[in-house]
């Protein structure tokens, strides 16, 4: 294996290869967006089962990715990444041919298992290749690629579904797998920890079970009462578990989640910030292709294509090296800071002028774009730049982990506020019971009223990110400056 300090000499194919597995998994995460009125019609999903449709693909693949990391450290990210790809064309194959919704959110927690895998071992690789000085750049594309699987997926879910059946989005990527696998066999090099650490079985269990059960609360909680027995005995079971999973790690020898990461001031300011741009950008993007459909009245492909802008913006941005240029003149603080301030920016226009017309969606998309582009580069190099390089794989599910888990919490929190002012199962079969014109436009007006509140919402959060980040940041600067200059 070539060191990160020489850089492997075909480098820059490797990490073509490893963003094609990785834009198959993200495409995942946001594909269903522009489905969710196929699948209300033909599945007969509620407004519950689409959202743990989403949720089932992330929150298994947030439970698992920190091990999945660990074990790709001891046992090989290369073997590590080709398994990733098989789990999950087995998956996408038995999502592809489901025919319940129970079946489609069982196989989406099968992708997960696979998804994990993937996410950990793309961005540990992409470590370990290239050098010190190329690593920004390699992130900002890797970003790149983040970004356009999480924005395309409306774009080609809404292609696909106006020519094919709905399960054609998962058996798509099925070729895909077969051209990854096969590239990732013949260029990828095998790396690992030569110390390796034990995988924390139970910390992956206590971590899966407790964020489940706590979006499982917040889902729930506008049809049952925040108040009521079932909303808040679920709500102290997950923090309990999750309480239990903090004391395990600080006690094992060889925890997934080391405790002594969180004393990196540099890492717990770049955790902080992605746990809040996720939470903001994933919920906010499920509610804008609703939006979009539902308000707007947009099919499913012109749905797909009035998101695409956010991701044109990131890819512009990332792969010509200007977000990685402005970060270097920034500085990591001020460019996490700016890139936050215009995401959220960016969600307050889709949320205030949407209704107005594309225009105003547009300039939110642009806005979302350009933030992405030069934030999420800077969190993910901030937090793998404070990890040793042996641990690149933890350190890949760490960053992996609070990006799935605050997508999906983003998608329960941002869809429970939906749910707290539309209260009806769906608005398809809210709208076929309306017994008059009037009546189905106040029908539309209320759900375009919680669509507007969840997007806020998604935009403070956000905005909190990028503000909290950026001063966690600073302070870590500073304290680094000070023994320098103390004498």
């Amino acid at each position: 294996m070539t060191t990160a300090s020489q850089g492997h000499p075909k480098r820059w194919l490797i990490l073509g290869v490893i963003c094609l597995a990785q834009l198959t998994v993200l495409l995942d995460n946001t594909v269903l967006n522009v489905a969710i009125p196929t699948l209300s019609r033909e599945l007969g999903a509620t407004t519950s089962d689409v959202q743990w449709l989403i949720n089932a693909y992330s929150l298994v693949q947030s439970g698992l990715l920190l091990t999945a990391g660990n074990a790709a450290d001891r046992y090989g990210r290369k073997k590590m990444l080709v398994t990733g790809l098989a789990l999950f064309g087995l998956g996408s194959l038995a999502a592809g041919l489901a025919d319940s919704t129970g079946q489609l959110i069982a196989a989406r927690a099968g992708m997960g298992v696979g998804g994990a895998l993937l996410l950990t071992t793309t961005l540990a690789v992409a470590m370990q290749i290239f050098t010190l000085e190329e690593q920004p750049r390699a992130i900002g594309i890797w970003s790149a690629v983040n970004a356009l699987g999480f924005a395309a997926g409306p774009l080609l879910g809404g292609f696909l579904l106006n020519h094919f059946r709905w399960g054609v989005i998962f058996l798509i990527n099925l070729p895909v797998v077969a051209l990854g696998l096969a590239a990732v066999v013949v260029l990828v090099p095998e790396s690992k920890n030569p110390r390796g650490d034990r995988p924390d079985l139970l910390g992956a269990l206590l971590s899966t079970v407790g964020m489940a059960a706590l979006v499982y609360a917040i889902i729930t909680g506008p049809e049952h009462g925040w108040t009521s027995a079932r909303v808040l005995g679920t709500t102290l079971f997950a923090l309990g578990v999750l309480a239990l999973f903090a004391y395990v790690e600080s006690r094992i020898p060889h925890p997934m989640l080391d405790p002594h990461f969180f004393r990196d001031r540099r890492f717990t300011g770049a955790v902080a910030g992605a746990v809040l741009i996720t939470f903001g950008m994933g919920g906010a993007l499920f509610l804008l292709t609703q939006h979009l459909q539902f308000v707007l009245g947009y099919g499913a492909l012109e749905a797909g294509l009035r998101t695409a802008p956010l991701a044109l913006a990131v890819v512009a941005l990332n792969f010509t090296g200007l977000s990685a240029r402005w970060t270097a003149r920034l500085g990591t603080p001020v460019s996490i800071a700016l890139g936050m301030v215009l995401m959220s920016a960016g969600l307050v226009s889709v949320a205030t002028l949407a209704s107005h017309g594309y225009s105003g969606t547009l300039l939110g998309l642009l806005l979302i774009g350009a933030g992405c582009a030069i934030a999420n580069p800077a969190m993910a190099h901030a937090i793998m730049s404070a990890i040793p390089p042996a641990k690149a794989g933890v350190g890949a599910g760490i960053n992996g982990t609070l990006a799935e888990f605050g997508n999906g919490l983003g998608v329960a929190v941002l869809g429970a506020v939906l749910t707290s002012r539309f209260a009806a199962e769906s608005l398809p079969s809210a709208l076929a019971a309306a017994g008059s014109a009037a009546e189905r436009r106040r029908l539309v007006d209320t759900y375009a009223s919680g669509l507007t509140a969840g997007q806020l919402v998604g935009a403070v959060a956000v905005l909190l990110g990028g503000l909290t980040a950026a001063a966690l940041l600073r302070r870590a600067e500073r304290a680094d400056l000070e023994p320098a200059v103390a004498p």
